[in-house]
């Protein structure tokens, strides 16, 4: 068999596409996490990192981060707990999701995926293993707290995509770029609020103020 047909049966089928099928599939409008995270099989953990990370990656009002920063929290904390399969607490569970916003997600993911998916492909196993993936955990539980602040929910929330993605497709040097970009945007935020921090320091000293 040539060695791309054997790359293309190895490599999982596309998050984008396999949502598509989701909601083309005849059945309720509505699915609870729960029920999402089942549809979503071997792609759980990863996809439902994907999803809720993708909608916080877009500018947001005011707020609704936190909305979608919480589930985030969830699904990450029971990665590192090491659970074999994600559970939601009832009253966020039954919010759940509709296939008209599974839709406008596909649309959002589809292009991009489309575009990169042939990149990832199962490499480096130990990196997305069992031990790894609870490790992966702890650094998305983390990254999800800051989704939640107000301007700067976008990049820790980009992180937790690429961090879903290789999950999905089993790629060990994916999971090397997301911690590289993990550490870099940490380094910027933290150059962010220091400099926030002396800028209005100087001018509360400027305007005659003392801060402590």
């Amino acid at each position: 068999m040539p060695q791309d047909s054997q790359s293309a049966q190895s490599r999982p089928l596309p998050l984008s596409q396999r949502l598509h099928q989701i909601v083309e599939e005849e059945g309720p409008d509505r699915f609870s996490f729960s029920d999402l995270a089942l549809k979503l099989q071997a792609r759980a953990w990863g996809g439902l990192l994907v999803i809720f990370a993708a909608i916080n990656v877009i500018p947001l009002p005011p707020g609704v981060n936190i909305f979608f920063a919480i589930p985030l929290m969830i699904v990450s904390a029971q990665m590192a707990f090491g659970r074999t399969s994600p559970w939601f607490p009832a009253r966020i569970d039954r919010r759940g999701v509709t296939k008209e916003e599974l839709r406008r997600l596909v649309v959002k993911i589809g292009w991009a995926e489309s575009r990169i998916e042939r990149m990832f492909r199962p490499r480096l196993p130990s990196l997305t293993g069992p031990a790894a993936t609870r490790v992966i955990g702890v650094v998305c539980f983390i990254l999800a707290l800051f989704a939640m602040l107000p301007i700067v929910h976008i990049a820790p929330a980009a992180v937790i995509v690429l961090f879903g993605l290789a999950l999905i497709y089993r790629d060990g040097a994916l999971v090397i770029a997301a911690a590289v970009a993990g550490v870099v945007g940490a380094v910027v935020a933290a150059f962010l609020v220091a400099s926030g921090a002396v800028a209005v320091n100087y001018l509360a000293h400027r305007m005659g103020f003392s801060l402590p």
